[in-house]
């Protein structure tokens, strides 16, 4: 069995990929919302509401965090290539993160995804 983690840079993409992963079996996914560093570094650079002149809403744009169990490298390269032709090529900036590495022990899951 295999652990996949994806960071999703665009949130309004996160029901596509869902979408995407159910197509070829994969029913269960846990999702986080989520920030990275640069983000949280360039949301502290902002002005404080106090010295805008024109209102503005604080809002620290982040991003989803899914990570789901897969049976095989198989799914595993399913996953990426359906998340890539969703969001494009994830070596370009700002698209995502995709990782995948074996579990020694995988406890509590349904076996949900199909070979």
């Amino acid at each position: 069995m295999y652990m996949i983690m994806f960071v999703l840079n665009n949130p309004d993409k996160l029901d596509d990929i869902l979408i995407g992963w159910e197509t070829i079996g994969i029913t269960g996914a846990t999702i986080f919302e989520s920030t990275g560093i640069q983000r949280r570094r360039t949301a502290k650079k902002r002005i404080p509401v106090r010295y805008r002149l024109t209102p503005m809403i604080e809002h620290e744009e982040g991003h989803f965090t899914l990570f789901t169990i897969v049976q095989s490298e198989k799914f595993i390269q399913q996953c990426l290539d359906i998340t890539e032709k969703i969001i494009g090529n994830l070596d370009l900036p700002d698209t995502g993160v995709f990782s995948a590495w074996p579990l020694a022990m995988a406890k509590g899951i349904n076996t949900y995804t199909k070979e």
